[in-house]
């Protein structure tokens, strides 16, 4: 096949991916657990060139930054070096999420072009290998090819993947305050905690504590204890993320009134815990039968438009879609 396009769609986590301890490998210093959406998908198309060369990668039909292009050949490099075919390849991708601002658009991208890339370069792959190709192009993206509910087992190269867990039906309300780009990426952010903030040592044992707990709580579908670890954990992250030098803010004022707006429906007998990733960006966890009862309430908040306040439920993984033309691009 020299042409295949795939869909995958974002996670949020409920116990946060923050920090390396390998850079090349991307091998994360401690597990992580998502919830794989089923909005904001990127689909991404590969087509193979006929011989080596310059990879082309377009991203919502412009071409994508000088940074963005040389990541996708990166990680390009490696499915080629597995496949053993040195072709170039033309990638488009569209993101439906906005790109860059926290809402895992890196997750559900890289996760597409890793299906699609494995099929158009002829690579047979179970989910276990799939999620660890993944991986090497963003750490979060080895949880979008799993659906619903995945633990990413922290581990070496070999047994560093994601795969998927029981649990409640959930339900992410995300309340879209920015789609700007964010000034420091995450992995230049995670980057900077890892080597100067004071608390990131007990933040990598508390994450390991913390996942065990989130996994015995998912088991039994215990929603309460669900959502406080997770508000608990986000807010720890970014207390680590404020920590490093120089300081990184990501949540602005409305972020905390979203956080706000969880802790007052709890008053008030709601299901929602509040998580964020590393963006302005805010999800409340909840249960299906008090998803509109918080949507209306961060609607009413005036932080964000609400035209851009979703209710989403457990997702697919990254899969196989019918490929777009593209004997245009590819010549």
């Amino acid at each position: 096949m020299t042409t295949a396009t795939a869909r995958a769609f974002p996670n949020i986590a409920l116990v946060k991916y923050w920090g390396k301890r390998d850079e090349r490998l991307i091998l994360p210093d401690a597990g992580s657990l998502s919830l794989t959406l089923d909005q904001l998908a990127t689909t991404t198309t590969v087509t193979l060139k006929d011989e080596p060369g310059d990879d082309l990668f377009a991203l919502d039909d412009r071409p994508a930054s000088p940074a963005a292009a040389a990541r996708t050949s990166e990680f390009l490099d490696i499915v080629r070096q597995w496949a053993g075919d040195d072709r170039a390849a033309v990638v488009r991708s569209h993101n439906e999420a906005p790109t860059g601002a926290g809402l895992a658009s890196s997750a559900a991208g890289f996760a597409a072009l890793a299906m699609a890339a494995a099929a158009a370069y002829g690579l047979e792959m179970d989910s276990r290998e799939l999620s660890r190709l993944a991986r090497r192009g963003s750490g979060s993206a080895c949880r979008s090819v799993v659906p619903g509910l995945a633990v990413w087992h922290a581990g070496d190269d070999q047994a560093s993947f994601a795969e998927p867990i029981p649990g409640p039906d959930l339900r992410l309300v995300t309340a879209i305050l920015s789609d700007r780009p964010k000034a420091m990426s995450s992995r230049e952010a995670m980057r900077l905690s890892h080597e100067t903030s004071p608390f990131y040592p007990a933040w990598v044992r508390s994450t390991e504590l913390t996942l065990a707990q989130m996994q015995a709580a998912c088991r039994v579908g215990d929603i309460e204890r669900i959502g406080q670890l997770t508000e608990s954990h986000a807010l720890r992250m970014h207390a680590v993320i404020a920590s490093s030098m120089p300081p990184v803010r990501y949540l602005a004022p409305g972020s905390l009134q979203v956080f706000d707006a969880a802790q007052q429906l709890r008053h008030d007998g709601v299901v929602a815990w509040a998580t964020a990733d590393a963006g302005p960006n805010v999800c409340l966890l909840t249960t299906p039968s008090d998803a509109p009862r918080v949507a209306a309430a961060v609607a009413g908040l005036g932080v964000a438009d609400p035209d851009r306040v979703h209710v989403m439920g457990p997702g697919p993984g990254a899969a196989l879609v019918s490929p777009e033309p593209t004997e245009e691009m590819a010549r």
